[in-house]
């Protein structure tokens, strides 16, 4: 039987694979290609410091889709958490600097923070069988294409995404592993 679990990422454990979607709060169109690239560097460094493996992904304006699993924990943090908080940091602070009239549709009411940036609980389906990453796989590469976006007329030409490494086997990222390393 197939391993379909959909679990808020608080439940997320290590050596499993999810299907993760994060989404800006209010679903503003936040992700201009400066955030796109906080995002692709912040996942370079956690796969760098061996901390994720990434078996694929896209960045949306608004959301984004990852494939991952969590190899170990980041201090006392998982990665997704270390993820959110330092995309977070350095999305704020730039739109302080460069785009304060932006800043007050992510400011928030809560004792932690002063502003949001990512949705509370993010999406995470736990994915145990190959069949079940290829759907995921597909159904991430070809979200530039749906009606909504029209970005690109193939997956393989959307730049934020890891599709053109599916398509042409060339990681534009330096940070991808297929997945049928990890499901044979």
């Amino acid at each position: 039987m197939p391993v379909i679990d959909t679990q808020r990422n608080s439940k997320m454990v290590l050596g499993e694979v999810y299907f993760w979607t994060d989404t800006v709060k209010d679903w503003k169109h936040l992700l201009r290609d400066k955030y796109k690239t906080i995002i692709i560097d912040t996942w370079r460094e956690l796969v760098f410091r061996r901390l994720i493996d990434i078996y694929g992904f896209v960045i949306m304006p608004n959301h984004l889709h990852v494939i991952w699993e969590m190899l170990c924990k980041n201090g006392k943090e998982m990665p997704y958490a270390s993820f959110n908080k330092q995309t977070s940091h350095l999305i704020i602070k730039d739109l302080k600097a460069n785009h304060p009239k932006v800043l007050p549709y992510f400011r928030v009411d809560e004792p932690e923070r002063e502003f949001r940036v990512w949705k509370r609980d993010p999406l995470a389906i736990r994915m145990g069988y190959q069949k079940i990453v290829d759907q995921k796989l597909k159904y991430t590469h070809y979200n530039p294409l749906h009606e909504r976006w029209k970005l690109v007329e193939k997956p393989e030409l959307y730049h934020w995404s890891s599709a053109k490494f599916y398509e042409t086997g060339i990681d534009d990222f330096g940070f991808l592993t297929h997945y049928r390393e990890r499901f044979g």
